[in-house]
């Protein structure tokens, strides 16, 4: 399971000294723990700490991008290393070109022809790639099939 991996991971990481990867894991560790008492379970499954974590990262670029804004170098610095070590756990993202593959198929098995199926498209869409894909960016590439040229 991915909880236990970063687990020992963090274990690993504290017998090595290393202070930052183990700030971060612990900080991981700890919004784990709270999205399972959240959803009151003693161990979250896969699929939610992979949610969790692609929640994470979001958040990770979105503090990224406002410390770009005010020229803060040395925290986009802690920010990239924190989004290296983040992406570890996350599945690899699928290409343009593979997801568009996806988006045609998923147009073509709803019928849809108009931005009117953009909700239906985009929810098998979303089902289909899971955390391996941005929503917003599966929505530009829907919006750009259904919209008439």
């Amino acid at each position: 399971m991915l909880a236990d991996k970063i687990y020992q991971d963090y274990v690993t990481a504290l017998k090595a000294k290393n202070k930052e990867k183990t700030s971060f894991l612990s900080f991981i560790r700890a919004d784990l723990q709270n999205k399972a008492i959240e959803l009151k379970k003693d161990k979250l499954a896969d699929e939610e700490v992979l949610t969790a974590l692609k929640k994470l990262q979001k958040r990770l670029l979105d503090t990224k991008e406002s410390l770009a804004q005010s020229q803060r170098t040395d925290l986009i610095e802690s920010a990239d290393k924190e989004l290296a070590l983040l992406e570890e756990y996350l599945p690899k993202p699928l290409t343009d070109a593979e997801l568009l593959k996806i988006i045609d198929e998923t147009i073509s098995q709803a019928g849809a022809s108009s931005m009117k199926d953009m909700g239906k498209v985009m929810k098998e869409v979303n089902a289909k790639v899971g955390v391996r894909a941005d929503a917003k960016k599966i929505s530009q590439l829907v919006k750009q099939k259904l919209t008439p040229k």
